[in-house]
């Protein structure tokens, strides 16, 4: 009986290596968060994202720090994450890639393995570096566009020509004409998002009144 009393009592909580460890991991999620800001591949706002990465990883480190020395509260921990129900569907593998390192940030701080979790932080940020680096040149950054215009007797040469002058290629996949519109979807490459810019300002120019749209597609060819 005296041993599982003594189990399930905590331990006091070392406020000086809970400092330390919570700043190591304000260091080490803020590094991961604007490598994500700058080098990630979502579409969502990534610099909204970024900024949930340290505080999940700070939080991390307390929870652990704190339930880490009491089996009562470690179960206690247990039942009360068993009830919690996320809402917002996590839909980038990217973001979970980036969830799931700032909780073992957190987690490794937590259970005071400053050493291994520097380590292991270092390996795996400088892999992402690495294959940012090499990888991320070789991508094409292909988008598909979409464009839905009045059908006017010079509307479809006019889109062309401007395709011709902002993007590195242009591939016509798709056109559905009506009596009134015109849709028409490209396979387009483009450079860097300066060139997107002009292409998006020089399509509203020329159709102030049509819709047009850009979808990511790296896995697909174009010249």
């Amino acid at each position: 009986m005296d041993i599982l009393l003594t189990q399930n009592s905590a331990a006091p909580l070392a406020v000086d290596a809970l400092a330390i460890n919570l700043l190591l991991s304000i260091l080490f999620s803020s590094m991961l968060a604007w490598f994500y800001t700058h080098y990630g591949q979502t579409l969502s706002n990534r610099e909204k994202f970024a900024q949930v990465l340290p505080v999940l990883s700070l939080i991390t480190v307390l929870v652990i720090s704190v339930v880490k020395s009491s089996l009562a509260l470690s179960l206690g921990l247990v039942g009360a994450l068993s009830i919690v129900r996320f809402r917002t569907a996590i839909k980038e593998p990217e973001e979970l890639i980036y969830l799931f390192f700032s909780l073992a940030i957190g987690l490794s701080l937590g259970a005071d393995q400053r050493l291994p979790a520097a380590v292991a932080f270092l390996i795996i940020f400088g892999y992402l570096a690495l294959r940012r680096l090499f990888v991320g040149r070789r991508q094409r950054n292909n988008l598909y566009l979409n464009v839905l215009t009045h059908d006017t007797e010079q509307s479809f040469t006019h889109i062309n020509a401007i395709l011709v002058k902002h993007a590195r290629a242009a591939d016509l996949r798709r056109l559905d004409k009506t009596a009134a519109t015109l849709q028409l979807t490209y396979l387009i490459r483009i450079t860097d998002d300066v060139t997107l810019t002009y292409l998006m300002d020089a399509l509203r120019e020329l159709l102030p009144d049509g819709e047009f749209s850009f979808v990511e597609q790296d896995n697909s060819w174009v010249g």
